[in-house]
């Protein structure tokens, strides 16, 4: 019996060693590959190491100290209501002359890193036969950007009232299109709206925000053009910044999570988020030191460091709010390296479509107008720029259910 017991111990002892040294030989192996796996990566990925390096230029420029992005991507409808504010009708001519005068503005690219353009405004030049729009704005040391959505649609299947990003047929070749006409990088607009007495947002939404932010992305990078991604949470509602907050952690890290399964190139993106605030409807007070603090929070608490640069959208803020709040922001101190910018549309037209008024002799008012708000974010984007030290249009640019 003690001849049986010890024969079995020593048959188990022997087992153990040898799936032992199976073991090691396998994690041996593992470990193999995980060192050969940048090589192997790279081949999977399908980026060439000349195409990572692009990207990564062309992001580090978007993200240069002291500049930010002038968003000037308004579809046709939508710059149709801006002309009409000032009393000028929407005709592709007066579209020309307007964002002629913003792409010649002497001195802009001290500020302006890049600009988002329309599809229409990439392919249009100058007024009487004067220099392409994307040579205008190449002279005055700014990348050329093109917004590639084709616009919201309703989500079936979610809460009423959300709604999922469409454009992702036929993109590749749109995109291949895009660089070949002088477009350096694209962008790319989903929205989550809040409301949590409707159940909203739902996770179908926020998983689609996701999903078309991703296959965007790796599509563009594909095609040599360097991704804005851009997941907007709209101020509507009477929800607090504390559930803005939550909610925006849950995006971003779904975001960032599809972006890896679908092995985009961080290096070679920009990410354009909402400040986090509360609803517009909330009676909270909130001070921009909160709204500072608050963001910088959910930021560091969900974007890679690998990601260059983060460029706010305005969301609706006034001209001198959204300057304040990116000021307080960049004071701060952050775990995060990326540099903290900004991506302003109306925040940086507002002053400037009011002093041109349609008129050839406001044009040098408006290029001041918009120079002047130009300054104030870079100096804010670099936790410089005085309150009130520029002139500005306090008026609020929100707008309820805001579509491009």
């Amino acid at each position: 019996m003690k001849l049986f017991v010890a024969g079995a111990a020593l048959c188990a002892s022997a087992l153990a060693v040898e799936q032992r040294d199976s073991v090691l030989g396998e994690l041996s192996a593992a470990s193999e590959g995980f060192v050969r796996m940048p090589m192997k990566m790279s081949s999977r990925l399908g980026h060439s190491s000349d195409v990572e390096k692009e990207l990564a230029g062309i992001a580090s420029k978007m993200a240069s100290k002291g500049k930010g992005l002038l968003a000037v991507d308004e579809s046709t409808k939508t710059i149709g209501k801006r002309l009409a504010g000032i009393g000028v009708e929407n005709t592709e001519a007066n579209r020309k002359a307007y964002r002629n005068l913003l792409f010649t503005c002497p001195g802009l690219g001290d500020f302006i890193s890049g600009a988002i353009l329309y599809e229409e405004t990439l392919y249009q030049s100058g007024p009487n036969g004067g220099k392409p729009f994307v040579d205008a704005l190449k002279d005055n040391g700014i990348l050329p950007g093109i917004k590639v959505d084709t616009g919201l649609q309703p989500l079936f299947g979610a809460s009423d009232g959300e709604v999922w990003c469409t454009g992702l047929d036929g993109l590749y070749e749109r995109a291949v299109q895009f660089k070949n006409q002088g477009a350096q990088f694209a962008k790319w607009r989903a929205t989550v709206q809040i409301d949590p007495a409707s159940g909203m947002p739902s996770d179908l939404a926020i998983q689609e925000v996701a999903h078309g932010l991703a296959r965007y992305a790796r599509i563009m990078q594909a095609a040599r053009l360097v991704p804005i991604v851009e997941p907007e949470i709209l101020m509507d509602g009477a929800h607090n910044i504390a559930v803005t907050a939550h909610i925006q952690e849950k995006v971003l890290s779904t975001v960032y999570k599809a972006l890896a399964d679908n092995n985009v190139f961080l290096e070679g993106t920009i990410l354009k988020p909402s400040m986090t605030t509360p609803g517009s409807d909330c009676g909270e007070e909130v001070t921009a030191q909160d709204i500072a603090s608050t963001t910088l929070r959910t930021l560091e608490r969900c974007v890679p460091c690998a990601v260059p640069g983060i460029t706010f959208l305005s969301g609706g803020m006034s001209e001198e709010e959204a300057s304040v709040n990116l000021n307080i922001m960049n004071q701060m101190p952050r775990k995060g390296p990326w540099s903290v910018s900004f991506s302003y549309g109306r925040a940086l037209q507002q002053s400037c479509l009011k002093a041109w008024k349609g008129k050839e002799e406001n044009i040098p008012a408006a290029q001041n107008a918009l120079l002047a708000r130009a300054r104030a974010n870079g100096q804010a984007s670099m936790g410089k720029y005085v309150a009130g030290s520029e002139p500005s249009d306090d008026t609020t640019l929100f707008v309820k259910g805001y579509k491009y």
